[in-house]
């Protein structure tokens, strides 16, 4: 019978951990619970006299449930309450097949809160880091609705847009860094391995070599001899950036720079609007109330500038203001999409011009990722050739050049 380590906390909030045996996860979560208190994580580890395969699986980190283990739950679940099963016995069925053991735990917590008397909203509002405040609050709309089935399938077509967006985006944004990484892993490896052969013919013959083979057998030199600096300072600022983005200076910096980047900018606007709206869109439709539409969007922005925005336009919607005041005010949303906006406002379709919006901004999204990729492909194939061209020529030249002095 295979251990599970747990973490459970009582009722005064102690917390406390130990191992336990049971058939499976879901039958040491009960016999947990059982013992009373709240159960945090539950999570295989290797067994005493198991094989090494056994052993190797205690010994697997396992991460936390991502975007795609969301939407895969909510997809099963939506198929099964249209159906007519109950929520408990969804959820309960859905956790079951789950293979991630922390993501099993936690729906096995949903189903207990709920078969206690909790809403399925405040069951899931207890995981903020797994299901966001857009999920929370569009399945509480839906209960006061009693549309629970529908919300759902809603709710798994906008993880899949999110699923689909996220992917396009670091599709276009790898591209460029494994081109990048290539170069300078090739270079280095011409300056550290391949030129010092080379300078071994030229001793002696320095004051006849070329200016651009001077420059080549210094910066060989400087590899070779400082190479320990070189690495520790690539490790230091690569610290350093990711320190300095955690910080609000930092990330208010970064999101700037993103905005004014050459060639990604149009990119990186596409994809703020595209989210925002679409987010705000979808909660609007839903009934969810305005100042939490907005404040909400605000969370999900994904970009500081586009964030203070929203906050901006929940502060006058909070005065009794319009949401398109503030918006008018600034150069973050296209002048036709605050018209739009204006316009859906007046008419009281907001949701419904909110998300023509966004699906519009999604094939821009598309179409502009495109031909960014498009661009950036014959933009890195020239540099690298400038640089593999500039250290081959810095090669060849002296030996032309010693040719004919020898002729």
């Amino acid at each position: 019978m295979p251990n599970f380590r747990y973490e459970i906390q009582d009722a005064s909030g102690s917390v406390s951990s130990g191992v336990l045996q049971a058939p499976n996860a879901m039958e040491a979560s009960s016999l947990l619970r059982s013992r009373g208190g709240y159960v945090l994580n539950v999570a295989p580890v290797g067994a005493g006299g198991g094989d090494w395969a056994e052993r190797l699986r205690g010994f697997r980190i396992e991460g936390g449930p991502g975007l795609k283990d969301v939407y895969t739950f909510t997809n099963q679940l939506a198929v099964m309450v249209r159906a007519g099963i109950n929520i408990r016995s969804a959820i309960s069925n859905v956790a079951e097949q789950v293979e991630k053991a922390r993501f099993r735990t936690i729906l096995t917590q949903v189903k207990d809160d709920v078969e206690s008397g909790q809403p399925l909203s405040d069951a899931l509002g207890r995981h903020p880091k797994v299901f966001s405040p857009l999920y929370v609050n569009m399945v509480r709309a839906s209960e006061l609705a009693g549309s629970l089935g529908t919300m759902l399938e809603r709710i798994s077509t906008y993880l899949h847009q999110q699923m689909e967006t996220r992917s396009m985006v670091r599709g276009a944004m790898i591209y460029p860094v494994i081109i990048l990484v290539m170069a300078v892993t090739t270079t280095i490896f011409m300056l550290a391995f391949v030129l010092p052969r080379f300078t071994e013919l030229f001793a002696g013959k320095e004051h006849l070599l070329p200016a651009p083979t001077k420059i080549l057998m210094a910066m060989s030199l400087f590899v070779r001899t400082y190479w320990y600096g070189l690495v520790a300072g690539a490790g230091a600022a690569v610290v350093a950036w990711v320190y300095a983005i955690r910080t609000p200076a930092g990330r208010l910096y970064w999101d700037k720079f993103k905005l004014r980047m050459p060639l990604f900018r149009r990119m990186f606007r596409a994809l703020y609007i595209t989210r925002s709206l679409h987010t705000m869109g979808e909660l609007v439709n839903a009934g969810v109330p305005m100042l939490e539409t907005i404040d909400i969007t605000a969370q999900v922005a994904g970009n500081s500038l586009y964030r203070r925005l929203w906050e901006t336009v929940h502060t006058a919607v909070k005065e009794g203001r319009k949401i398109t005041y503030p918006l008018e005010r600034q150069t973050l949303l296209p002048r036709s999409v605050v018209q739009m906006i204006s316009a859906g406002e007046e008419s009281g379709k907001l949701g419904k011009v909110m998300r023509d919006v966004a699906e519009f901004y999604a094939n821009e999204l598309r179409n502009t990722i495109k031909a960014v990729t498009a661009m950036i492909e014959p933009i890195m194939i020239v540099a690298m050739g400038g640089v593999v061209g500039f250290i081959a020529a810095s090669i060849i030249l002296p030996i032309f050049k010693m040719s004919s002095l020898i002729e």
